[in-house]
């Protein structure tokens, strides 16, 4: 280890044990290693490798401003309405969305055409951003020190190929979607309170826990491996909606609009060809693992989830 890297490793630890940031959703102070504006800058610099992972964006100008005026409703009454936030549809046909750091949040096509109502797409981005407001991702990276800082030697090292840097950092994405069972019940919450304020019916939220829940019950979908679903999270969602939102269960539903806007473009277009990779997953994984393994960190590819693990 050269003398820059020991310097920033130092630095990096130096602000592991100093950084907390307050998450407005709770109140509480967390652990968290950077500011908020890296959020914005990993976000917007990872953005387009993410959506050309995810099969890239679905060519539908309508659909997407469609899927971004439904987000940016519930945006506009977040905690934080003053940020930046993007909502987009890829292609991908895993049943699955994700939020990356400062407010990029993606829904793949699978999960569309899952969805029934703009209720429930509603709930969805209202869970995604509120992971985003939570700042979780930040907060999951920091829980990930030692990964974090491998990252960041690796980058400031230049030694490295450029692919194998954007990889690593791809990896720590999809690996800090992994947030935990509270981090899942806080969004949860926040979503349901987050789309009754945005004026959607809250069964929306419940209704779409209940169709991935019977999903799963047939195969294992990619929504599980980022968001564990332990069978109690439709229960107390439904019992928030008794004891906060039983006067409200007029609100917007949207099915015929979901329909005419998203449904119906989706079983007239079918998905593009796949654009064949630079290299194939095999010789990814073998770049992955020329990367110096003295850290023990191991890499590898998986079938089932768009990204990489970090193991």
């Amino acid at each position: 280890m050269n003398a820059t890297q020991y310097t920033l490793i130092s630095l990096l630890l130096l602000s592991v044990f100093s950084g907390c940031a307050t998450n407005p959703i709770t109140g509480q102070e967390e652990l968290i290693m950077s500011p908020v504006e890296d959020d914005f800058e990993l976000g917007h610099k990872f953005a387009p490798l993410i959506e050309e992972h995810l099969d890239e964006r679905i060519p539908d100008e309508g659909l997407q401003r469609y899927l971004d005026r439904i987000g940016q409703r519930i945006a506009g009454i977040c905690h934080h309405p003053d940020w930046e936030y993007h909502f987009v549809g890829v292609n991908h046909a895993s049943i699955n969305a994700l939020a990356l750091p400062g407010g990029y949040i993606y829904i793949t096509r699978g999960m569309l055409e899952k969805m029934e109502s703009e209720s429930q797409l509603a709930a969805i981005l209202a869970h995604e951003t509120a992971h985003v407001v939570a700042r979780d991702t930040a907060a999951a990276m920091t829980r990930q020190t030692g990964m974090t800082l491998l990252t960041m030697a690796t980058l400031v090292s230049g030694e490295a190929p450029r692919e194998v840097q954007q990889l690593v950092l791809m990896a720590n994405q999809f690996l800090s979607l992994s947030y935990s069972r509270q981090d899942e019940r806080e969004a949860d919450l926040a979503g349901l309170d987050y789309l009754v304020d945005a004026g959607y019916d809250p069964n929306g939220m419940v209704e779409t826990m209940q169709i991935l829940y019977e999903l799963q019950t047939r195969r294992p979908i990619e929504f599980y491996s980022t968001h564990p679903l332990p069978a109690n999270r439709i229960r107390y969602l439904k019992q928030r909606i008794s004891q906060r939102y039983a006067q409200v269960l007029d609100g917007k539903t949207g099915k015929e609009t979901y329909k005419a806007k998203v449904l119906d473009y989706l079983a007239a277009h079918d998905p593009p060809p796949k654009k064949r990779r630079k290299s194939s997953e095999q010789n990814k994984s073998k770049s992955l693992q020329s990367l110096p393994q003295e850290s023990g960190i191991q890499f590898r590819v998986s079938p089932s989830r768009p990204g990489m693990y970090i193991q």
